[in-house]
């Protein structure tokens, strides 16, 4: 009996020892230290990565240990797609998306998706910046799906790349099958332009076009090559056709279970990793055409643009002209357009 209670005893102190790891230690305000997953589908060298580490580093010095974050780049914790649904259910707390992928959610986001929108950057991040305008869209899915959009940020312009040739005009896309992200919108632009659109998961695309299932895609440069795509997708054609954000998600569930001292500071450091993130594409972009072409890749600039824009422009008119919501949200942007026009 007395082997078995001291064998019982030790079992019993291993297994608190354990959970204590698992609960990440304890914070100086003496609680156990709560770690916020953040998922995210690219890698540790995007700007994104980092400003989700300096989010986990300023939310533990504003709590007090209580909270920290931290970050799963590559896809560990899945796809986009299927991240969102975890984070809805509470399972996953914070995540990077892109985004079309809220389409899904809120078709009204596709306002911020659709080609050609914005005239420069400072007018796409003067219209990030404007809560009051964007407040009503980045809660419409607390209800429904218990996610609050905390910010959108900077991600770069999106061009065409494929594997087979540069991209000059619209007829250059003829038969190519290029992936989008998973959205309505995202197919139909691309179906505009001339292409075959293939959705599908980002972590997907490099298998895809080293087996031919895919002959390109369209993203940033620094997607493109930190992904390893333009070992395999040389040709970057400079369609300037997107300029969408990511978005910072949380879970609302987790986000209403802080203490009204914590959310308040959780939401504090939003704006500065916001522009954080912004800030951090620059430097990531040019060293990603740098190492792209040390590589043997070749950019293209696109002459006449106007040719792509006027294909999707029926799109952007029948999507914007869709219900009220949609027209002041591009009322806006037309107004930062004006303010910031393209240099």
């Amino acid at each position: 009996m007395k082997i078995s209670k001291i064998v019982t005893t030790a079992a019993v102190s291993l297994l608190s020892l354990s959970l204590a790891a698992c609960g990440g230690g304890a914070g100086s305000g003496g609680g156990a230290k709560t770690i916020f997953k953040l998922a995210f589908n690219q890698t540790e060298q995007h700007p994104q990565y980092t400003a989700g580490v300096e989010f986990g580093k300023k939310l533990e010095e504003a709590t007090q240990g209580r909270y920290t974050v931290k970050v799963y780049a590559n896809e560990q914790l899945g796809g986009q797609a299927d991240v969102i649904q975890n984070l809805s259910n509470g399972s996953v707390e914070m995540m990077w998306v892109g985004g079309p992928v809220m389409e899904s959610y809120n078709p009204d986001f596709v306002v911020y998706n659709l080609p050609y929108m914005f005239d420069s950057v400072e007018s796409f991040r003067a219209t990030m910046a404007d809560l009051d305008a964007m407040k009503e869209l980045y809660t419409s899915i607390e209800e429904s799906k218990s996610i609050t959009v905390l910010a959108g940020v900077y991600a770069g312009s999106r061009n065409v790349y494929n594997s087979k040739r540069p991209i000059n005009t619209p007829a250059d896309l003829n038969g190519l099958k290029i992936r989008v992200q998973q959205s309505d919108s995202q197919v139909k632009m691309i179906e505009a332009m001339g292409a075959v659109a293939s959705p599908m998961n980002n972590g997907e695309v490099y298998s895809a076009l080293q087996t031919g299932v895919i002959d390109g895609a369209e993203n940033n440069e620094p997607t493109w090559d930190a992904l390893k795509q333009s070992e395999v997708a040389k040709y970057y054609s400079y369609t300037q056709h997107l300029m969408i954000p990511d978005y910072l998600l949380v879970s609302t569930k987790v986000l209403n279970a802080m203490s009204e001292e914590d959310q308040e500071a959780f939401k504090k450091i939003v704006p500065e990793i916001q522009a954080m993130a912004s800030d951090g594409f620059q430097a990531f972009t040019e060293s990603s055409i740098e190492h792209a072409t040390s590589i043997g890749a070749q950019f293209n600039q696109v002459e006449d643009k106007q040719a792509f824009k006027d294909l999707v422009q029926p799109l952007v008119d029948e999507s914007i002209n869709a219900n009220e919501t949609r027209k002041a949200l591009a009322e806006t942007i037309t107004a930062n357009n004006a303010a910031h026009p393209a240099k």
